[in-house]
């Protein structure tokens, strides 16, 4: 009998370990989630110059109030085009904002956007670095979009 309560207590602990390790497992993963998610949802030539729309959803508790990001276009050879800042202004929480930009070239010579970083990440309740960290970067067009 001893020794079945042995095994009883010991699988009783390998269960409440195991149940501690999932709800380990289930945490890191929340706390893994993007804080903000950016989609190139498309690309669009208009005259000379390609509009480019953006997705973004503000994952975080708090605002956004303004976030602006550098980033990088490369051409379709793979070399750096155009160095540029862009202003996706405010970022409410736990909505989504569609925020377009237009630059002096075709679509088709835009191969790569790179987010760089978050040159302003205006957000008094959130911590530092808020823009960047946890980024999720996503693109529906051919054009791939980096972080």
């Amino acid at each position: 009998m001893g020794h079945l309560v042995l095994k009883s207590s010991t699988l009783a602990f390998c269960f409440m370990v195991g149940f501690g390790t999932v709800a380990t497992a289930q945490e890191a993963a929340q706390m893994a989630a993007p804080a903000i998610a950016m989609e190139l949802s498309a690309a669009e030539d208009l005259d000379a110059q390609c509009k480019l729309s953006f997705v973004v959803t503000n994952g975080h508790k708090s605002d956004v109030e303004q976030a602006v990001y550098e980033t990088v276009l490369f051409d379709a050879a793979g070399q750096v085009s155009r160095l540029t800042l862009l202003d996706f202004q405010d970022l409410p929480a736990g909505r989504l904002r569609v925020r377009q930009f237009q630059f002096p070239q075709a679509c088709a010579d835009i191969s790569r956007v790179l987010i760089n970083g978050a040159q302003t990440c205006s957000a008094p309740a959130l911590p530092k670095g808020a823009c960047s960290q946890g980024l999720s970067l996503t693109s529906r067009v051919k054009v791939e979009l980096l972080g």
